[in-house]
């Protein structure tokens, strides 16, 4: 892991929707905050808004869909085996999801080893998968809750929001809360977090994901 702590490392950023993390991520390349740059945002939805941030930013902006794999037969393994080489080329310290909604396979995992990182809006072992926020706002009104927050952790293996974890933030939620409200506050910790946990690993702070 050594080499990965390099004075400016490289990070390729997959989306999905609309970047604002991606946009955390670059604000703090460009203000000196993180040692980094990056070098490539690949997203699986062609209207994605993070791949209008990279074109302005003047960063690679690929659209990679996972459509025509399950259309022709190839699946997604086979996608993730091309998404993998696709990110190789631009030999990234690090990968960082930001709002990627597809889960990785091994095809894709095993390429980077204890490099892949991504972002969860809720705890350590809560609401998995998508609509974290929602679904967190739904318990607190049915009071199993009365906190949630946001994860960076690594990607090790398929699993779903699970991997161990970087660093992590309770959020409070308030009783008179919106989900709207909610949402801004989660958000607001998410670009922070992200930000930090990526100086950290680079920094080597962070022991690395075996």
């Amino acid at each position: 892991m050594e080499s990965h702590q390099t004075q400016t490392a490289r990070i390729a950023v997959l989306i999905s929707g609309f970047g604002s993390n991606l946009q955390a991520i670059l604000d703090a390349c460009n203000a000196g905050q993180l040692p980094a740059r990056v070098v490539v945002v690949v997203s699986n939805r062609k209207d994605a808004y993070g791949l209008v941030r990279a074109e302005r930013a003047g960063i690679p902006a690929v659209y990679f869909p996972l459509k025509p794999y399950l259309q022709d037969g190839r699946g997604r393994r086979q996608y993730d085996a091309d998404l993998a080489e696709l990110v190789a080329g631009y030999s990234p310290d690090w990968i960082a999801l930001a709002g990627w909604m597809h889960v990785l396979s091994n095809a894709f995992l095993q390429r980077f080893p204890g490099r892949v990182i991504n972002l969860h809006p809720a705890l350590p072992g809560q609401f998995p998968g998508t609509d974290a926020i929602a679904r967190a706002y739904q318990a607190f009104r049915e009071g199993r809750i009365t906190q949630t927050g946001v994860m960076i952790h690594f990607v090790p293996d398929e699993g779903v929001d699970c991997g161990p974890v970087i660093v992590s933030e309770t959020v409070p939620i308030y009783p008179d809360d919106t989900l709207e409200a909610l949402e801004e506050r989660v958000h607001a910790v998410e670009h922070r977090l992200y930000v930090e946990a990526l100086r950290r690993l680079i920094a080597g702070e962070i022991p690395p994901c075996r």
